[in-house]
């Protein structure tokens, strides 16, 4: 990997060197199918490059990632590759002020989502092609200058095997000669030209606007279509579109707008303009919740925010990533909440994405919204929840601060001030100061560019009369910033939690007064930051801590209760709150929770609680407390509904004593029945999973249900189950498939990855700790990013949960000073979750004594 790096300094003088004026990639996909005797299989790859050199100098390099390169011509002058190719880049020297550079290549189709990844569905044998290419792999497919800020029109042209239908960014069709061509693009990225090819199904349908007319486009395997409900998809995407023109006031400018579900993909989506591609997941093979349909939407409507957001108008370079991400996954919920039908998506928002910011903001490796992103390895590991989750929640909070029409507006003037160019943080602030009337620099200086998440804690005193006299709001944190917040007072009245008063307040400094709401009545509750204004972690005086533990389930407003929940579980995951106290609310009250994405994150959390921040001696009660209690649920549960599913899924997941183990089988095997549950196939492979781990269900029994399912998704989850037997040879055999081989495509990398690491074998798992240390380095040196970071994140012994692993980490971290720091990080991120959990363990075994 560090061959194929790149850095920001290099990337600067280049941009500084030359301009491209097009590019022309023709591709030879005939190898995707057939049997083939090379060591790698590969493709041809002809790219031609037209550039312009406008500074100083006259040499540079391309960059291409490719087995082999068969010749390289600058300006008619024929270059050696064995000299000027050295396995990722190009020499090229001798600059012209007009350059014309063709460069013929072997390149390799992959199996790790990186590139051309090449699937062959298990199903019926069928080859799919899809390319990924964010933030720099799209050097493995044609020879180009990979940097966001050298943006260039495309012409793709692919010759692929008969009875293929082949897509790329512009619309395309098919000579007479066989080959497919397609149309010139606007100026664009590499990272988001796109290629995708084989026999997929494909459904269409159009957008009407006035004059404007988009061609749309969706599809997926063969072997999918007959669970694919392409009628939502476009649903969906209609309602963005809609939403988009009436509010951006620049109409989408890329022509078409296909959408493609494809198999082993690492990331949720992509947004290749006019190409959008999704992992295929998003295709429900059974029976799921209005959650995975309202976490479809917001991924559909984040990719299509991108196409003015990231396509239309990129940044320089990868600092600024939240110019695209942030803004993205600020509009999946701003416009799922006010276009479909998911109106409550803020709801989710406050529950699911601040939680994966608030983790990533308390490692050691956070970093501001706009980072210092040195080279592509830091590029690769801030898609992470600051960049996406936390950006998205300061623009709530700059929406809140600025005005919804300032903000709004100012989006208008970004678009068509720097249509298809590249701009910097100064450049949108320039805009929103423009629009806003207030000073956006010390925002930004305040909220972009530190790190860290304040806390915010009430402090409230009462006259005789049980009268608030004063109730201030006090700010913790190394960074102390404005937050613009709601303050809500909620007491009990019938039987229910409920708001009687609510004042808005810019919060500042270390105590803030609310004056408005002095003189109201005793609350039951005080809620800082009620209806999610700002980006915080709540925390709760006294007596409102007292209100949640007895009634949680009273309050009557499902973002209140979304955002207790979540305040709750920061208060445990700080080792402030024991996790068993954690679980006894979750217990009282999850049965009561109405909204179905809320319950799912809160079942996730309760889990968590019992494995790594619950005492080690109070472990097996917990578990014992949480599959009681889920049984309990899940008979109860209406049948039918997606509760009923929801607590089905959680009682199997939690799932330990022999009794529950025996339901289990009962309802796999048809002796067993709960009222309404259908057991279809995706549930099938949960009830079977916990039977796997804990020995119940042998290679035979997990083989036999392949057969039922034999498809690519049955494959991953039997090389899961595979995996999570409790056995050494099992784990022997999985250790060797992932780090001492390369043979795995990178789902089943991931799914071996998940079924080797059981909570409930922690002592079968522990001799792979030193192993582990004794294997990262080689392994990142050897593999792809992608299967890098899967490994080491997925193999570190967080499981092995004391102070040994603690040393032997930090051992590890100081005898490897000089390691990639791309793989420092993730093992420092690591290593910092476990001294979390360490920490919140001791709060928990103190509240056992």
């Amino acid at each position: 990997m560090p061959g194929e790096n790149l850095s920001r300094d290099e990337a600067h003088e280049r941009a500084a060197l030359l301009s491209v004026d097009g590019y022309e990639v023709v591709l030879d996909l005939r190898s995707a199918v057939g049997d083939s005797d090379e060591p790698v299989r590969t493709f041809g790859s002809r790219t031609t490059i037209r550039f312009r050199r406008t500074g100083e100098g006259t040499s540079t390099f391309v960059d291409l990632i490719a087995p082999s390169v068969t010749s390289v011509t600058l300006n008619g002058r024929d270059l050696d590759p064995a000299v000027v190719f050295d396995g990722s880049r190009i020499a090229v020297d001798g600059l012209a002020d007009e350059n014309v550079l063709v460069v013929d290549a072997r390149c390799a189709y992959s199996r790790t989502g990186e590139g051309m990844h090449r699937f062959v569905d298990p199903e019926d044998g069928e080859v799919y092609l899809y390319t990924q290419y964010e933030p720099a792999d799209a050097r493995r497919v044609y020879a180009n200058f990979e940097q966001p800020d050298l943006k260039a029109p495309y012409r793709f042209s692919v010759t692929a095997p008969e009875g293929w239908t082949v897509w790329s960014n512009g619309a395309g069709e098919q000579d007479a000669d066989g080959v497919w061509r397609f149309a010139e693009t606007a100026p664009i990225s590499t990272y988001i030209t796109c290629v995708v090819a084989g026999p997929y199904h494909y459904v269409t349908d159009s957008y009407t606007r006035g004059e404007l007319e988009i061609p749309l486009g969706a599809m997926c395997r063969k072997s999918l279509a007959k669970h694919f409900d392409a009628d939502d998809v476009f649903l969906i995407t209609k309602q963005g579109f809609d939403f988009f023109h009436d509010n951006f006031d620049y109409p989408y400018p890329f022509g078409k707008y296909d959408q493609a579900f494809v198999p082993e993909y690492n990331l949720g989506a992509m947004e290749n303009p006019g190409m959008v591609t999704f992992r295929e997941e998003y295709i429900y093979r059974g029976k799921v919740t209005q959650a995975a349909y309202e976490s479809r939407a917001n991924v559909i409507l984040h990719e299509m925010a991108h196409m003015w957001f990231g396509d239309l108008v990129t940044m320089v370079w990868w600092d600024d990533l939240w110019l695209k991400e942030s803004f993205a996954d600020f509009m999946g919920s701003f416009v799922n909440a006010e276009a479909t039908r998911f109106t409550n998506s803020w709801v989710t928002f406050a529950n699911n994405r601040k939680s994966w910011a608030y983790r990533a903001d308390q490692l050691p490796s956070t970093h501001p919204i706009t980072a210092d992103i040195r080279d592509l390895e830091d590029a690769k590991l801030n898609f992470d929840g600051i960049t996406y989750a936390k950006g998205a929640s300061v623009l709530k909070q700059l929406v809140a601060y600025a005005g919804r029409d300032a903000f709004l507006e100012g989006a208008r003037r970004y678009f068509k001030r720097h249509a298809y160019g590249n701009t910097r943080l100064a450049d949108l602030l320039t805009i929103l100061e423009e629009t806003s009337g207030r000073d956006m620099k010390a925002w930004a200086k305040s909220w972009l560019q530190t790190s860290g998440v304040n806390a915010l804690t009430p402090a409230v005193t009462y006259d005789a009369e049980g009268r608030i006299t004063e109730l201030a709001v006090l700010q913790e944190g190394d960074e102390l910033r404005p937050h613009r917040a709601a303050v809500g007072l909620y007491r009990l009245t019938g039987g229910e939690l409920v708001r009687y008063a609510r004042a808005e307040a810019d919060i500042t400094g270390t105590r803030t007064v609310v004056t408005e709401l002095a003189g109201e009545e005793k609350p039951d509750l005080v809620l800082v930051n009620d209806d999610d204004l700002t980006y915080c972690k709540i925390r709760f005086d006294a007596d409102s801590l007292a209100t949640l533990r007895a009634h949680l389930g009273d309050i009557t407003d499902p973002l209140a209760r979304a955002l207790c929940w979540s305040a709750l579980w920061n208060l445990t995951r700080d080792g402030l709150m024991p996790a068993r106290d954690f679980v006894s609310v979750v217990l009282a009250f999850a049965g009561r929770e109405t909204d179905i994405g809320v319950l799912q994150m809160v079942h996730a959390w309760t889990r968590s609680a019992v494995t790594l921040y619950a005492a080690p001696e109070w472990r097996e009660e917990g578990g014992r407390l949480l599959a009681e209690g889920g049984l309990r649920e899940l008979r109860v549960a209406e049948p039918g509904s997606e509760h009923q599913l929801t607590w089905a899924r959680f009682f199997a997941a939690t799932a330990a004593a022999d009794a529950d183990f025996q339901l289990l089988e009962g309802l796999l095997d048809g002796t067993a029945k709960i009222d309404g549950l259908d057991v279809d196939q995706e549930l099938r492979w949960a009830l079977l999973s916990p039977l796997a781990a804990h020995g119940r269900a042998d290679e035979t029994r997990i083989g036999e249900e392949l057969t039922r399912d034999d498809t690519a998704t049955g494959k991953r989850h039997q090389t899961r189950l595979l995996a999570s037997r409790p056995s050494a040879a099992v784990k022997a055999q999985a250790w060797a498939q992932v780090v001492e081989s390369d043979v795995l495509s990178n789902a089943l990398v991931e799914a071996t990855i998940a079924g080797f690491t059981q909570p409930s074998q922690r002592a079968l798992i522990a001799p792979y700790a030193e192993k582990y240390f004794a294997s990262i380095e080689r392994l990142w040196a050897e593999r792809s990013i992608q299967i890098g970071m899967d490994v080491v994140r997925g193999l570190f012994p967080g499981l092995q949960d004391d102070e040994g692993t603690l040393a032997a980490t930090d051992a590890w971290l100081s005898a490897h000073a000089s390691a990639a720091p791309a793989l420092r990080r993730l093992v420092l991120e690591a290593r910092d979750d476990l001294a979390r959990a360490l920490r919140a363990q001791a709060c928990d075994a103190r509240a056992g004594r």
